[in-house]
């Protein structure tokens, strides 16, 4: 079968007869008949009476050419529908890093879905790295990743938001001198695999501070937890978008040289869903903008 057997198929049932829709198809008479005869024999079913003087469709080859409709419209619409990329509806898959799966991601898909509810999301958390390679090989369409050092030259990044490091501490113990705590205090490292993991040692490093690491965690949730049992201190990116509760926990500056994590979204340049990625972007700039994430404010967003 071929999509050029069903434009015929289609031809003969609306123009009645196999010399109509030849003319239709541009081919001869005897190639119409050719292309029904194969189409019957690879689906073992008559879809023409032949008892007449012209063949006419039997209820079963009506009722296939009406599906073959469909075929052929969903066919031709293929590539105008991606590479026009208005309509924002379909499938998209989008990685995120951990860190904004609490606050950024999930607010910035609820805009989107509120604003294009035929647009289905689905999520892949991931660190940096593993999601550029992600995108490279067609894995996933985009993502929203720490700016990292090198940019692959066929990946495009748009800046999002700049969220400055700051340290997390338990709110029993009682000084709120940064340096201090960590150099007193047990450490709890951000995954050095991280870019922002890399970030945190690189500036350790650059203020010469010494720390006692009990251990290394990647999510911002099991930090925080972490911290709130006063296990230790961390450092980690302020949010750009709080959510609802936060933790008990004290967060202060790490001082006039802190460092900040860039966050961006990233995709490949040759990606045909421009629309796609405006809508992506768009969203991601907004849920910034608003700054707060408050589960259950839009109750009529469908799900992702």
């Amino acid at each position: 079968m071929s999509i050029r057997m069903l434009r015929t198929l289609i031809a003969v049932d609306e123009n009645r007869t196999f010399s109509a829709a030849a003319d239709v198809v541009h081919v001869t008479h005897a190639a119409v008949s050719q292309q029904m005869r194969a189409l019957e024999e690879e689906w073992q079913v008559t879809l023409f009476d032949r008892s007449r003087r012209t063949p006419e469709l039997t209820p079963t080859g009506r009722a296939i050419a009406a599906k073959a409709r469909d075929v052929v419209r969903a066919y031709d619409n293929i590539v105008p529908s991606v590479i026009s990329g208005e309509s924002l509806e379909g499938e998209v898959a989008l990685g995120a890093v951990p860190t904004t799966l609490i606050g950024l991601a999930p607010l910035a898909v609820s805009l989107l879905k509120s604003g294009y509810p035929n647009l289905h999301v689905r999520l892949f958390p991931g660190l940096t790295t593993h999601l550029l390679a992600q995108i490279e090989r067609g894995a996933i369409d985009a993502a929203i990743v720490s700016r990292p050092v090198i940019l692959p030259r066929d990946l495009e990044y748009r800046e999002l938001a700049e969220e400055p490091l700051q340290l997390l501490a338990s709110q029993d113990v009682e000084s709120d001198d940064a340096v201090e705590l960590l150099t007193t205090r047990p450490f709890i490292r951000f995954n050095r695999d991280a870019v922002v993991g890399r970030q945190i040692e690189s500036w350790l490093q650059e203020q010469g501070i010494r720390v006692q690491e009990s251990m290394e965690l990647e999510g911002l949730e099991a930090i925080s937890s972490m911290v709130l049992a006063n296990l230790g201190v961390s450092i980690v990116p302020e949010s750009c978008v709080k959510t609802c509760n936060p933790l008990p926990i004290k967060r202060l500056p790490l001082g006039p040289n802190a460092p900040t994590r860039h966050l961006g979204l990233i995709f490949r340049k040759d990606n045909p869903r421009h629309g796609v990625m405006t809508g992506l972007e768009a969203a991601l700039l907004e849920a910034v903008q608003l700054g707060e994430f408050h589960p259950g404010d839009n109750k009529d967003t469908p799900s992702a």
